[in-house]
């Protein structure tokens, strides 16, 4: 009888579900976090070094981490809205700086290369042979490609040929 009774007990047991519990899987940690990058920020800051930014970040926030700009900074020559790029040193340039626009509207010649990761429209323009539509046109493949790795890279630029760049490579650098 106890065999009888403890078959019936195994027969009206509710069965368990044939399915599996579900696996959880943890979100992978590169998702959510955000890309970090690099920038060199110099010139007429109050802390010019090497800072660490969210990718996506503009100009205006690396001179705001650099502790912004001094009183003898010319910021009209930097594009604060342009977004930043690893490895991109941002200048701010100082009032009479060779790098300065004058009084009469030109630009000064620099004194030493135009670095093309951070130079203005107004310091590409001064170029020679490069006008304000070519150094457009730099300034939009610096945005859409991000920073510019070799002075060969303008070679890529319409408008921009091999005697162009042969013309340009000791007045420009990445």
């Amino acid at each position: 009888m106890s065999v009888i009774l403890q078959t019936g007990r195994l027969l009206l047991r509710p069965s368990r579900p044939s399915v599996p519990p579900p696996v959880r899987v943890a979100a992978p940690a590169a998702s959510t976090r955000t890309a970090e990058l690099f920038v060199n920020v110099v010139g007429a800051v109050r802390r010019p070094g090497l800072y660490r930014l969210r990718e996506g970040s503009r100009v205006a926030s690396a001179v705001a981490r650099a502790g912004g700009v001094t009183r003898n900074a010319q910021l009209e020559l930097v594009n604060l809205a342009a977004r930043v790029a690893d490895g991109e040193q941002i200048v701010v340039p100082r009032r009479g700086s060779a790098t300065a626009v004058g009084s009469t509207g030109g630009a000064a010649a620099p004194s030493g290369p135009v670095h093309l990761n951070s130079a203005t429209l107004e310091q590409l323009d001064a170029l020679p042979g490069v006008g304000p539509v070519t150094a457009q046109k730099i300034l939009d493949y610096r945005q859409t490609h991000g920073a510019f790795g070799s002075v060969d890279e303008l070679d890529a630029i319409a408008g921009i040929g091999p005697a162009r760049l042969g013309q340009l490579r000791d007045l420009v650098a990445p």
